[in-house]
Parts: structure tokens; C-alpha cells; sequence
């Protein structure tokens, strides 16, 4: 779910996890594989009593990489298909029932926590495919934590649609449901971001939609929500219809 991309040959071994976690205080080892070096090399990390998975360290095989995505935070130009991936998933005990917020929440937060690493180039939230910046993704996960806005460019991402509509990529895995915010004549694609980022984060606080209802929108408008179930996709319209 998460991947870690490190520049080439720099995948950390498991004592520079172990030095981070003794170093911050947030989070522990509690297992580790000891297979053959060629192996792909594993460890249990334990975060606010929930257990995580972190695979691919080095001298084993790397883990998953990623060819492209959408970039917050970096270099224009980047490359992540030049990079070492490092897998960090929850648990299997934490996903048997569908990945839950509280979950995915803590998965942030501990890839927020190993931001720190050294020669660290980039974090994926594969859900969104969005590929940010270790800083960036370390700084916007952190105001959420903190009780601040929903990270929407970092744990989703808004594409721009031909009709002039914006459609959110990754709320899915929080909502069960997509964001689709009709296009409106009356605003500009940067208006337009600013409410679909608020809904956002109304969204992952409130969860699903599933029957039509209205919302006050950022500048006083009103703003209708109507699910529609077999699509998965929240559409909402400014203003009645």
C-alpha cells in the first residue's frame, strides 16, 4: 500500500530501521526475518498498539517499484522508476476485515515517521497513486495527525476531467466511493479544487454518502450530494438541479 523509493543501492538494512525507531520513540521492531541475504528481507513494526509489515530491506531483493504516478513535492523530472522500493503494508489481521480509517491513519503517520530515512527519495500511497516528496508527504500527514485538513493531494488526488469536472483518485479506499465534482460555469479549476478538497476531508471524516443530502459549501453555496451506488461515485452539483 505504501512504497518507499530509495535511490539505487541505498534501501535501508534493517539496523537503520532499528537506529530510527530507538532514535523517534514512535514506533518498535517486534519481528524480523532472518533468511538467506537474496531473500527479501522483512520486519513487524508496532505503532499505537498496531502492527505493520516493512519488506524489501537491504542486502535482500528490493520490493515492489513504481513506474509513475501523480508528483507532489519533487523535482519536476523525477523518476521513480529509477528508485529501490521498500513495501510497507498493514498487518494481515489489520486488513481481514477491509482496510479501516483508524488503520489508515496509523499507516500514514508510521510512513510520515520513516520519512526520515536517509537517501529516502520518495513515498507512494498506491491507493492514489500519488508519489510525494519525503518532506511533503511527512509535513501534510503530520497537520492531519495533528487535527488539520485531510491530506486530499497526498492520500487522493484530483484529475481534471475533459467535461471540466474533477474526479478524486484513492478516496475509495477510505469511503468506499469516489468524488466527482460536476463542473460548474461559475468557477475556475482552482475554485473548483478548493471545494472538492474540503469535501474531501469532510468526507473522511463522515464516511460514506449513501443517500442524496446537501452541504453548505466554503463560500456559503449549497452544495448537493447524490451517491451513485453502482458506479461507486459521489457526484455533487452546486447548487439544486
Amino acid at each position: 500500500m505504501v512504497v518507499l523509493l530509495f535511490a539505487p543501492g541505498h534501501r535501508p538494512p534493517l539496523s537503520e530501521i532499528q537506529s530510527l525507531s530507538v532514535a523517534q520513540g514512535q514506533f518498535a521492531v517486534t519481528l524480523e526475518s532472518d533468511g538467506p541475504g537474496q531473500e527479501m528481507r522483512w520486519a513487524e513494526l508496532l505503532a499505537n498498539g498496531l502492527t505493520f509489515d516493512i519488506a524489501g530491506l537491504a542486502p535482500g531483493k528490493p520490493g515492489p517499484g513504481v513506474a509513475d504516478g501523480h508528483l507532489f513535492g519533487l523535482p519536476e523530472g523525477f523518476d521513480p522508476a529509477s528508485c529501490e522500493g521498500v513495501a510497507l503494508t498493514p498487518g494481515p489481521h489489520l486488513t481481514s476485515g477491509g482496510p479501516m480509517v483508524p488503520v489508515l491513519r496509523c499507516l500514514a503517520w508510521l510512513a510520515a515517521e520513516l520519512a526520515g530515512l536517509e537517501h529516502l527519495r520518495a513515498i507512494v500511497w498506491g491507493p492514489a497513486r500519488t508519489i510525494c516528496g519525503p518532506d511533503y508527504f511527512r509535513d501534510v500527514v503530520t497537520r492531519w495527525i495533528g487535527g488539520g485538513a485531510f491530506p486530499g493531494l497526498g492520500l487522493t488526488a484530483l484529475l481534471p476531467q475533459p467535461d471540466g469536472a474533477i474526479l478524486s483518485e484513492g478516496l475509495a479506499l477510505f469511503t468506499g466511493q469516489e468524488l466527482r465534482l460536476e463542473p460548474d460555469p461559475g468557477q475556475d479549476q482552482q475554485q473548483a479544487a478548493k471545494v472538492a478538497l474540503r469535501l474531501l476531508h469532510w468526507l473522511v471524516e463522515n464516511g460514506r454518502v449513501d443517500q442524496t443530502m446537501s452541504l453548505t459549501g466554503p463560500s456559503g453555496e449549497t452544495l448537493l450530494l447524490e451517491p451513485r451506488a453502482e458506479a461507486g461515485i459521489l457526484h455533487v452539483w452546486r447548487g439544486s438541479r
